[in-house]
């Protein structure tokens, strides 16, 4: 592949500044880049495409996934939609997440696609304990055997679905978990865990806090990616689980924090 042609500089010697305006051109006229052929591009090492990137997600610019980024989205997608996007995908990441539930525990279980999906698949016969913000997963729960289930209240925002502020952060101060699952917006081996609304921020925040282990579940779009509000950094989180194809890089990245990464089956 060619280098870009950057302006009137060789593309080995583009700044910063005009190595990311190409970037984002790229983007709008092939709607991906490659954090690896960028490097090779430009001739400069990945980390700097990399920060490059960053810095792009950051401004809200793009948005960061495994590998490279994607344009940016306009809003973070509405829970309705989200339930029918990838439901094999998140399936398949609901087994693999429940292998870490043992019997007797109480869980911590915020709302979302992919943990409605891991309430289902939760076993009956582990005497388990569920606290959730989300009325779909309570509901998801209470038809069926074997639970006993704490609906966190407070006001519920439709767009997540889940009661949300200062009401329900209080009530989950006042509970103890073993597991949380919290729903990620976005993740990244260095930067941590991100969210897109501030009031739901805090909440996942909470539900972090009072929970002995935190277990997040995550489409491939999420890795890598940046959302504008901070919700723990890396090392709050033990475990991740992902889809069977994810680089064994990024694996990697996210193992050198002590994060057990668990991949979950290929997707018939």
């Amino acid at each position: 592949m060619a280098k870009p042609n950057v302006g009137k500089v060789n593309a080995s010697e583009a700044m910063p500044q005009e190595r990311q305006q190409w970037i984002l051109d790229r983007l709008r006229s092939h709607g991906r880049v490659i954090a690896a052929e960028l490097s090779a591009e430009f001739d400069v090492s990945e980390d700097s495409i990399r920060r490059d990137l960053r810095e792009l997600a950051a401004q809200g610019l793009c948005k960061r996934v495994y590998g490279g980024a994607l344009p940016a989205p306009a809003i973070s997608t509405p829970l309705k939609q989200r339930r029918q996007e990838h439901t094999g995908r998140k399936l398949a990441l609901a087994r693999k997440a429940v292998t870490l539930v043992r019997q007797g525990q109480v869980l911590m279980i915020d709302s979302g696609s992919t943990n409605a999906a891991i309430a289902s698949a939760l076993s009956e016969h582990f005497g388990l304990t569920v606290v959730t913000n989300s009325p779909e997963i309570a509901q998801i729960l209470s038809e069926r055997e074997g639970f006993e289930i704490l609906l966190i209240g407070g006001r519920i925002n439709a767009r997540i679905g889940a009661a949300i502020g200062a009401q329900a952060v209080q009530e989950i101060q006042r509970v103890r978990a073993d597991l949380c699952f919290p729903g990620a917006c976005a993740i990244d081996a260095d930067d941590g865990l991100w969210g897109f609304d501030s009031e739901e921020v805090l909440l996942k925040r909470a539900m972090i806090e009072a929970s002995g282990e935190t277990v997040v579940a995550v489409t491939h779009d999420k890795l890598g990616a940046t959302a504008m509000h901070r919700v723990a950094g890396i090392d709050d989180v033990q475990h991740l689980v992902v889809e069977h194809d994810v680089e064994q890089a990024v694996r990697a990245a996210f193992a050198a924090h002590n994060v057990t990464v668990h991949r979950a089956d290929a997707v018939a």
